[in-house]
């Protein structure tokens, strides 16, 4: 029996490398994976080799420590059981399905304190959402909407998508969408957006009520595609003293922005956020542990597995990460399967 691993071997290739099984070490547990997620933004700027120069792979997670550097093992959305325990780890873990911050492998072995049991009212596939549900979380509380305000998400990826869902329970003024692709538009719908737009359409501006240099409606938008031309749409539909908050993470790709119009005027607010940290003026209330807690409540409520639009064998990798690269219109949530289909 060996150890299949996930590695990112060059910008546009990957490969799946074989080794001996992990041993756990005494303070250790080895869990067998069952499925793990690729996130769509993150792990695309590591497989398009547009990671930006200096910046660590990830410090706040264990397993991503480091400095970025092609071979990577990479991945943070892994769902298992621990199948054995070493001798300083109590008895009750063996068995207990976990979700842990680890890349695309079938067997790992990690410390209980970096592991997250799983609730027993949530199955697997819900839970592999955990990473992005707590990045809407942290969203919402980046951006406070507020009642009565119009808010607008730019882009539908799976956190775009889940961030609409959890503002979809406000009471807001309305809430409306913009995505590329009639998937995840449908998709949005489906999640409690009032409208959906193509970021496209030649009358979007009109439609929602922006003119360009000098603003638009909303009171609250969101810049989650990932695109950098996504920022500048953001800016100009927010109104005299809006918010953007700034989700996306860009790597290496440069952003030109249009500040010399309404913004300079208008008092746009741009807030960045970034799930390994809360905002300051809320870490009193706020640790990580309760909006992990929230972020398990909101699966509950979401329950997102319908936007798995994929599985695919860790042995195909490279064809998983070819569709999400070429046909992203095509994708909203691909996952690895490492179960035998009896028991999926």
């Amino acid at each position: 029996m060996n150890r299949h691993r996930l590695e990112f071997s060059a910008p546009g290739r990957v490969a799946v490398i074989a080794g001996p099984v992990p041993r756990p070490a005494g303070d250790e547990v080895l869990v067998q994976t069952h499925c793990s997620a690729i996130s769509p933004g993150t792990e695309m700027l590591v497989y398009r080799g547009q990671w930006p120069p200096g910046v660590p792979v990830d410090a706040s997670i264990d397993a991503l420590a480091g400095a970025f550097a092609y071979p990577l093992a990479y991945g943070y959305c892994a769902v298992g059981r621990v199948i054995a325990t070493g001798p300083a780890v109590p008895g009750q873990w063996l068995n207990r399905r976990v979700f842990a911050f680890q890349p695309h492998q079938d067997l790992f072995c990690a410390r209980p304190a970096t592991l997250h049991p799983i609730p027993a009212d949530l199955d697997d596939e819900t839970a592999l959402f955990l990473p992005s549900m707590e990045t809407a979380v942290n969203l919402l509380l980046d951006g406070a909407p507020l009642i009565g305000e119009r808010v607008i998400v730019v882009g539908q990826g799976i956190i775009g998508l889940l961030a609409t869902a959890l503002l979809s329970r406000f009471p807001l003024a309305a809430l409306a969408t913009l995505d590329a692709h009639p998937l995840r538009r449908e998709a949005s719908l489906r999640l409690g957006a009032g409208e959906c737009f193509d970021p496209e359409d030649p009358d979007l501006m009109t439609r929602l009520g922006a003119v360009p240099g000098q603003g638009g409606q909303a009171d609250l938008v969101y810049e989650l595609s990932g695109n950098p031309a996504g920022l500048d749409t953001a800016v100009t539909l927010t109104r005299y003293s809006g918010r953007v908050v700034v989700g996306s993470w860009y790597g290496a790709k440069r952003v030109d922005l249009d500040l010399g119009a309404f913004f300079h005027r208008g008092r746009v607010a741009l807030i960045s956020s970034q799930v390994s940290s809360i905002a300051p003026q809320l870490t009193g209330r706020w640790p990580t542990s309760r909006r992990m807690q929230l972020a398990w409540e909101m699966l509950r409520r979401v329950r997102p597995g319908a936007c798995i639009t994929q599985r695919f064998a860790l042995a195909d990798a490279d064809a998983a990460y070819a569709l999400i690269d070429r046909s992203p219109g095509e994708t909203i949530q691909v996952i690895f399967d490492y179960r035998p289909a009896g028991q999926k």
